[in-house]
């Protein structure tokens, strides 16, 4: 299983599978699949404030 880790900012969220960091942040674990899809790394880089937003990384 692929482990995950989700930030806003510096700030670690929430780290593990995508099932149990969705548990940790009350979000489904299809959106910390999503964020780590190209479509919403375009997304964070159009922000006005893309530090204040939350990433998600694929830790191997």
């Amino acid at each position: 299983m692929k482990q995950y880790a989700v930030y806003k900012g510096e700030k670690l969220l929430a780290m593990g599978t995508s099932y149990q960091c969705a548990q940790q942040m009350g979000v489904t674990a299809k959106y910390i699949v999503w964020l780590t899809m190209p479509t919403a790394k375009r997304r964070l880089a159009k922000r006005k404030n893309p530090d204040k937003a939350t990433v998600c990384d694929v830790i191997d």
